[in-house]
């Protein structure tokens, strides 16, 4: 629709034409395309390409011509498979073959399912132990740095490198394996809540750790302003202790 056009042409009804066709029917995706548009059309002014408002701004601009999701759409949260049962889980998913590896380093990982299967061999220090996941691909927009527990790294380097991508699975392919095991009304996102639960009952890590774990952003604008670290050591050992508890090596 607007692709081929010079960055300077965008104008706010042209992302409404892009928007408005899928802001009721798949809010979240509709929100992401938003803030890449705004992304796209904040880089383009900086670097001299248009100049004006920018088009895709929500605060003070769409939020006057567009229903907040909120109010359109009733958070559904999604049921998650009680932390309890995450090691058997994670030991049937072992004797399983074509994703199941892909599944359990998201496990292991706490991330999203987009993060996952869009990995590039790139973002993987496997020296370093961690996992860069640049902020163009976080829900948050922020640059995001995951500690690979011993498991995680396992799993990649069984993996032939023959390709970009590690685990190069269409985006249902938990869902799909979770009807497979049986295990339908639960997502793979779901096992992020899984992760969160245990963290808060059965870990001694702090709130602010474990919600950095999950990438989650700070709602107080106040300690957003002076929180400048990650906190990435505090969460290699909480994601060890994860590992450690779904494998079934240990139990914090």
């Amino acid at each position: 629709m607007i692709g081929g056009l010079p960055v300077a042409a965008i104008n706010t009804g042209l992302v409404l034409r892009v928007l408005q066709p899928i802001w009721r029917e798949t809010p979240e995706t509709a929100s992401r395309v938003r803030m890449r548009m705004e992304r796209v059309l904040g880089w383009a002014a900086v670097h001299g390409y248009r100049s004006g408002d920018n088009a895709a701004r929500w605060r003070g601009h769409l939020d006057h011509l567009l229903p907040a999701q909120g109010a359109i759409s009733p958070v559904r949260h999604l049921r998650a498979l009680p932390y309890s049962e995450v090691p058997a889980f994670i030991a049937d998913l072992r004797q399983r073959n074509g994703a199941a590896p892909a599944f359990e380093f998201l496990i292991l990982t706490a991330t999203r399912t987009s993060e996952v299967l869009g990995a590039t061999w790139s973002e993987f220090d496997l020296d370093a132990k961690t996992w860069t996941i640049s902020a163009e691909r976080t829900k948050s927009g922020r640059e995001h740095r995951v500690p690979l527990c011993p498991r995680a790294i396992e799993i990649l380097e069984t993996i032939p490198r023959k390709g970009g991508r590690p685990f190069p699975y269409v985006s249902n392919v938990f869902l799909q394996m979770l009807q497979r095991m049986n295990r339908r009304g639960i997502t793979g996102h779901g096992f992020r809540s899984s992760f969160r639960d245990w963290a808060a009952e059965q870990h001694e890590a702090s709130r602010e750790v474990a919600e950095m774990a999950l990438a989650h952003a700070i709602s107080d604008k106040t300690e957003a302003a002076y929180r400048r670290g990650d906190m990435f050591e505090k969460r290699r050992r909480l994601m060890a202790d994860w590992a450690a508890f779904c494998t079934g090596a240990a139990h914090a």
